[in-house]
């Protein structure tokens, strides 16, 4: 018998009444969305009110929103799978029912077998949508940043992903693959760890793939032509 899914972990956490406004990251979070970016990752420690932000945010974007809140028991492969699907199934309920199925069974199905089907359903998904991982930085498995570089690399259009982290995520995963979309980065401090690029400072060609960089907030920082750099102006405050 298949565990249940704790769905208090797939509600978009509600605004707090007193919730400081921060239109220039709003500004660059709706860019990313209107210039068809699959990826958008908004890193900063605690406190820094990622969770508040990309909350208020996806309920002014105009589009569905599956949300996941992650916890470190989602480090298992098969449960974080588990509670992905329940999460599109918020926008989509049809999406991942096989997959669902297949996840409980003693001897799964190769990886990225499991991934290609559940992006096949994703890509029959009639509307264009958002999904948000929260808290990206309790995870600690390589499988799950392999299968999240997987998920980013070939994500359909209409489905844009959004991560927040205290931790920026490094290349560790996805030095081997490009991925076509440029995503949007909104940070506070230096890269670490996780599946995505790590360059936040000059461009190198891992970096170039996936587009736009920004390093953290300091009054020295300067692009290659002298420009300051857009974190300068976008930060997490």
């Amino acid at each position: 018998m298949p565990a249940p899914i704790l769905a208090t972990k797939l509600y978009i956490p509600p605004s707090r009444r007193r919730v400081v406004l921060r239109p220039r990251l709003v500004e660059r979070l709706d860019a990313g969305l209107a210039a068809g970016n699959k990826l958008t990752l908004v890193s900063a420690p605690a406190g820094f009110g990622k969770t508040t932000l990309v909350g208020k945010w996806v309920a002014g974007c105009g589009r569905p929103t599956a949300w996941l809140s992650l916890d470190d028991g989602d480090s298992d492969l098969s449960r974080f799978l588990t509670y992905l699907i329940a999460a599109l199934q918020t926008v989509a309920p049809g999406v991942g029912e096989a997959i669902s199925t297949v996840l409980q069974s003693p001897e799964p199905p190769p990886l990225e077998s499991t991934l290609t089907a559940l992006l096949n359903d994703i890509a029959t998904i009639p509307r264009d949508a958002v999904l948000v991982l929260d808290d990206y930085h309790v995870l600690d498995a390589k499988p799950i940043d392999d299968a999240v570089a997987f998920l980013v690399e070939n994500l359909p259009p209409q489905m844009h992903l959004v991560i927040t982290t205290r931790e920026d995520p490094g290349r560790r995963a996805v030095e081997r693959r490009t991925t076509p979309g440029r995503p949007v980065r909104v940070s506070s401090r230096k890269p670490s760890r996780g599946p995505f690029p790590t360059s936040l400072a000059q461009p190198d060609p891992v970096a170039s793939r996936f587009g736009t960089r920004l390093r953290p907030p300091t009054a020295g920082n300067k692009t290659a032509n002298g420009a300051t750099t857009a974190a300068a102006r976008a930060h997490m405050r």
